[in-house]
């Protein structure tokens, strides 16, 4: 453990926990989001992969994101004492010493590679291994504090799961997982910087560069804009290229085009409660899209 990790171990005390403190350490919300993507990439991949063994690879999928979320907590309790949107985690509230978060995180990602390889290959292990990398040492040690394009660079973690899903059940790296990457690729910065616009006071207090803190709300709203149609165009691609069909080219159409009209009512309102009330709007709506797009995709993928 570095310096900096060995401090944070320091100034946690342990106090009365339980197991559903250890859970809140692997992230619940987003661990769901990520097997739910990943169910999408292995279920389209049609594959021959036994059903026990995709319920074991998701199994490993969402422990290895659990994991993840449990070695950006360790990492990141400085600063999640300091903000409203984070004080009560079990580290910073106390109910969990970081030096146990840590052990938990490692632990959680050791097994889940392992499993994951002996269950699904090594290639699905190997994107797995690299995620939970790239979340947890250069989005969450590097970039995070250091640049206002982390989420845009960062995002690409929250994007890999849908692919290791499609490497778990063929063994290889198709189209059209590139093509679920890249449309969780492009909808994470309109939807993390819609909710910095509602919380860059709390960034500014413990020194996050979240970019309406370094480049200011308006460039902000611009770039919201700019990633709400290349998310919206790639969000069809599925359809264009084959991998999908006329009801998922529909919705996803549809669905592009509202995520837009919101990104611009963000764009246009840039005072006061109605700029509040129009990136709270668009954040809720893009949780919505993004589960909707992959919802679609896996029923059609079923044959429903």
């Amino acid at each position: 453990m570095n310096q900096a990790g060995a401090s944070r171990s320091a100034e946690v005390l342990p106090g009365f926990s339980d197991v559903a403190d250890y859970f809140a350490l692997l992230k619940p919300r987003v661990m769901s989001l990520v097997v739910f993507t990943a169910l999408v990439g292995l279920l389209r991949a049609h594959g021959d992969l036994h059903p026990f063994l995709g319920f074991t690879a998701l199994l490993c999928i969402a422990i290895g994101a659990g994991a993840s979320g449990a070695l950006n907590m360790w990492w990141d309790a400085d600063i999640d004492a300091r903000m409203g949107r984070t004080c009560a985690r079990p580290i910073p509230a106390g109910r969990v010493p970081a030096g146990e978060a840590l052990a938990v995180g490692l632990t959680l990602s050791v097994a889940s590679v392992v499993m994951l390889g002996l269950f699904a290959g090594f290639l699905a292990a190997g994107l797995l291994a690299f995620t939970i990398f790239f979340y947890a040492v250069i989005y969450t040690m590097w970039l995070k504090r250091w640049t206002a394009q982390n989420i845009v660079i960062g995002g690409a973690a929250g994007a890999f799961p849908p692919m290791i899903g499609w490497a778990a059940a063929t063994g290889s790296i198709g189209l059209e997982s590139i093509i679920l990457f890249l449309m969780i690729f492009f909808w994470t910065p309109p939807h993390f910087w819609a909710l910095a616009l509602l919380r860059k006071d709390d960034y500014a207090r413990v020194g996050v560069p979240m970019l309406p803190n370094v480049a200011g709300d308006q460039e902000t709203r611009k770039q919201i804009v700019i990633y709400a149609a290349i998310m919206a165009a790639v969000g069809v691609l599925p359809a264009l290229l084959g991998f999908a069909g006329i009801f998922y080219g529909a919705v996803s159409a549809v669905l592009g085009a509202i995520f837009f009209a919101l990104a611009l009512d963000v764009w246009r309102k840039t005072r006061g409660a109605a700029a509040e009330m129009a990136a709270r709007r668009l954040f809720a709506f893009s949780v919505l899209y993004l589960f909707l797009l992959f919802a679609v995709l896996l029923v059609e993928g079923m044959g429903w």
